[in-house]
């Protein structure tokens, strides 16, 4: 048909749709995590106090006086992890090798053999027979922050007794948390006359005089650290527990709560199911100062002699002498700097923690 218009029958692809995006939302432990690296005090507080920890955990690597690996006469020894006699490398007595003993050592590089001995030779309890200068000696070569009033190596001393300060802190840490929440749950859900009863309870137990207890009970029973820890953790978890049963009070009246008892959930369910998640905010921003009170309790009972048996490795009884003995400046003086470093960096991880958990810190 003439002058009509020629109709094309291929039809054009439909352009593609994009792609649609699936847009997650970040979790509250991620989002929580994000703002905690931003801060970068506490990030990197929290770097180095994680690092300190772990190499005083290998401290017997770090710090000994036997050494880690011996080859001799062809045999392979590990001084380390076994005691050998001072006749199995060629000596006179069939008691435990003395590896900072002269003679010792030369038998343990000549005619080909070796030992390969930690950075630090001393152990927390090494007194070194051999030592040129009288104790307490100040740093030198042999003795990097030099010795104690009894000849021991100070820097093997504060490695480990940064450890059981840390070990113990984090022990009394656990338990007075524990302790807390338990307590402070069952006075916020239940409320009423548990919370009253609870209450009265705790006002009572706080006015107890803790450290006269500590002295009587130091002075009945054997020094252990077991023992110190009971004690401590007797009247370690009232400080968290008012912040949990603040906590509970607040959510129990939650829509969620309530629709969780009609539905016929019990207590326990939505106590430990339900509120505390929603109450862990106050239970971790507490953790780093209840670690570093811990530790200073430490430190100060060992400073009074109400600590740790005698021949722990401990910072307050490092103190202790560095009080005793003032011209050895070298005492007081590296022992306060682990103090105050250890101190400082969880505050500062606690204050960058309490920042990162509050909602009403907003996102930049």
């Amino acid at each position: 048909m003439s002058g009509s218009i020629p109709v094309s029958s291929s039809i054009d692809p439909q352009p593609a749709a994009a792609p649609v995006r699936e847009y997650r939302s970040e979790s509250p432990g991620a989002r929580a995590w994000r703002r905690f690296r931003r801060n970068r005090l506490g990030f990197w507080s929290l770097v180095i106090f994680s690092t300190m920890v772990v190499l005083s955990l290998f401290a017997e690597v770090l710090s000994n006086d036997r050494p880690l690996v011996v080859r001799y006469n062809g045999a392979f020894y590990f001084p380390l992890v076994k005691d050998y006699p001072e006749t199995v490398f060629g000596g006179d007595f069939g008691t435990p090798a003395d590896y900072l003993d002269p003679y010792v050592r030369d038998k343990l590089t000549q005619g080909g053999n070796w030992a390969i001995y930690p950075p630090n030779p001393y152990g927390a309890r090494t007194l070194n027979y051999f030592a040129k200068e009288p104790n307490p000696s100040a740093p030198n070569l042999d003795n990097l922050l030099g010795t104690d009033e009894r000849g021991r190596d100070l820097l093997a001393q504060l490695v480990y007794g940064f450890r059981v300060s840390v070990l113990f802190g984090l022990a009394l840490t656990v338990v007075g948390v524990l302790l807390g929440v338990l307590t402070g749950a069952v006075q916020g859900y239940f409320g009423g006359k548990t919370d009253l009863v609870f209450q009265r309870f705790i006002e009572i137990w706080g006015s107890m005089p803790e450290l006269y207890l500590l002295i009587i009970f130091s002075a009945v029973f054997a020094p252990s650290v077991a023992l110190l820890l009971i004690l401590l953790s007797l009247f370690g978890w009232m400080g968290l527990s008012d912040y949990v049963r603040a906590e509970f009070l607040r959510n129990r009246q939650m829509d969620y709560v309530r629709a969780a008892r009609a539905l016929g959930v019990g207590n326990g369910r939505i106590m430990w199911k339900h509120i505390l998640p929603n109450s862990m905010t106050p239970v971790v921003t507490f953790l780093p100062f209840r670690m570093s009170a811990a530790i200073l309790a430490l430190t100060s009972l060992d400073f009074l002699g109400l600590g740790v048996p005698p021949g722990t490795p401990s910072l307050g009884e490092l103190l202790s002498q560095g009080k005793t003995n003032l011209d050895a400046w070298w005492i007081s003086i590296s022992t306060f700097a682990v103090l105050v470093i250890t101190l400082l960096l969880l505050t500062f991880m606690g204050d960058a923690l309490r920042d990162a958990l509050d909602p009403r810190k907003a996102d930049t």
